[in-house]
């Protein structure tokens, strides 16, 4: 019989190339067997229960240029029973070699799955870890999720690249004692993980995906120690470097300044984009991309010198986005952005967008969604452009004075919300979600209050609502 063939070691499952090693903008390719390769400096889009919010398989096949995608395993972790002991996810029929994940969420072969502990961005837990575990938000509530447990969910589901656990409390400003917590949790949580992935006795425990090392936003001196174990002990077992603040790319050595950094840094502008660019980012999530088309903001920015108009004077800048919510957009029928050319800004105007908002039609957000992922698309194709002129730092400065320093307030009313995706809400504190739906007896009771004439097949609107019907909600 012949032996079986060895497991890859992690520098083989993925290819990263790079221009630059740190602190500098940087082109690269990230390419994993099977998947779409991934130009650098790129953004993964963010995903809810593993689909892009407002966005249908369908229409991100033909209608976007997304090749990668940003799950969280807190999305997936359900209640469990004597009954049902796994999560869904688990136990969905796979071939040899195929991803649970993958086919749990349907997505086509060639797509690229980074998968996390928790969504992103994450809603803030208790200060509840542990030296096994992290506190996680399901869609049932708060609870635990161990270290072990994070390695079967890896073997169960086969995402393509992991980003490993770390011990980070969203919200609380750690004092001395509990950074050095954070360390200490975090190398363990790091050398279990890639030890029992990539280096267990038993082939049959080992993993195909790649793991992306988690870099604590923290100073370089509080983890240095844990630094050095990725550069000499564990560096053979991480193939990229996940990182939550800008600053900690400065934490990036010369002996990991080959790896991909992934950056969940949560810029608020282009303007930071830029600036972590010019740090030495390759992959960004960018939260901002789904909170404006929630908010019924469109985006409308370019990064080329030739189509940036400078300011007329001092302070008159460019907007980044507009909100279609303004009365503004009833009757304009420009497309979203005059330069672009998605599947938004070819067939529809803003006010049909303008429209379909003021209808609560889901379709306005579908079709913002599309359109502001293009732009990103865009925005990201052309900072390449210009690290491959040499001409990005020029840009970026253009860029700045050219347009507005902060994205427009949100003005109207956004789609309703998931329990899951809202903070908690504390004792004695108002419902989250209006009420949309009344109860047919309360309305009845309010007609038999009433003391006006009984209504008729010939009462108006307005006649109903004195009875108590066709309440708006």
């Amino acid at each position: 019989m012949d032996p079986e063939p060895s497991p890859q070691s992690p520098q083989d499952m993925l290819n990263f190339t790079t221009t630059a090693s740190i602190l500098t903008p940087r082109l690269g390719r990230l390419a994993v067997a099977g998947r779409k390769p991934i130009s650098t400096p790129h953004y993964i889009p963010l995903t809810s229960r593993g689909v892009v919010p407002h966005i249908t398989h369908d229409i991100m096949r033909d209608q976007t240029a997304i090749g990668s995608l940003f799950i969280g395993l807190e999305d997936f972790i359900e209640r469990q029973t004597p009954k049902h002991p796994f999560p869904p996810a688990y136990t969905i029929p796979t071939a040899a070699n195929e991803s649970a994940l993958r086919n749990f969420i349907c997505q086509p072969d060639d797509q690229l799955l980074i998968m996390g502990p928790r969504r992103e961005p994450p809603i803030k837990c208790p200060p509840s870890n542990t030296p096994n575990s992290v506190a996680i938000l399901t869609s049932v509530g708060y609870r635990q999720l161990e270290a072990t447990h994070y390695l079967d969910a890896i073997r169960h589901l086969r995402p393509d690249i992991i980003v490993g656990l770390a011990d980070l409390v969203r919200g609380h400003n750690p004092g001395l004692k509990r950074r050095g917590k954070m360390v200490d949790r975090t190398h363990a949580y790091t050398t279990h993980a890639t030890e029992q992935l990539y280096n267990h006795k038993d082939t049959t425990q080992r993993s195909n995906a790649v793991y992306f090392a988690p870099v604590l936003p923290l100073e370089n001196v509080e983890q240095s120690i844990y630094l050095e174990d990725l550069e000499n002990d564990l560096r053979p077992y991480i193939s990229g470097l996940a990182l939550y603040e800008s600053a900690s790319l400065s934490a990036v050595s010369e002996a990991l300044g080959d790896l991909p950094r992934l950056l969940f840094g949560a810029p608020a502008t282009p303007h930071d984009i830029l600036r972590d660019v010019s740090l030495g980012a390759d992959l960004h999530t960018i939260p901002f991309v789904g909170v404006c088309s929630d908010a019924g903001i469109a985006l409308d920015f370019t990064f080329q010198p030739q189509q940036q108009k400078e300011p007329q004077s001092s302070g008159a800048t460019t907007p980044l986005a507009y909100d279609l919510w303004s009365p503004d957009h009833k009757t304009d029928t420009r497309r979203l952005s005059e330069s672009c050319e998605c599947y938004t800004c070819r067939h529809h105007h803003r006010a049909y967008l303008h429209h379909l908002l003021s209808a609560k039609e889901m379709l306005a957000w579908s079709l913002l969604q599309i359109h502001n992922h293009h732009t990103m698309d865009v925005l990201f194709a052309q900072i390449r452009e210009s690290i491959e002129r040499g001409t990005f730092d020029v840009d970026a400065r253009i860029f700045s004075r050219t347009y507005t320093s902060e994205l427009p307030e949100p003005q109207g009313q956004g789609p309703r919300l998931r329990g899951y995706q809202l903070p908690a809400s504390g004792p004695n504190q108002p419902r989250r979600h209006a009420r949309v739906y009344g109860r047919l007896d309360d309305a009845a009771e309010k007609f038999a209050e009433s003391q006006s004439s009984v209504a008729t097949p010939d009462t108006g609107a307005e006649g109903l609502e004195e009875h108590g019907f066709a309440e708006r909600a």
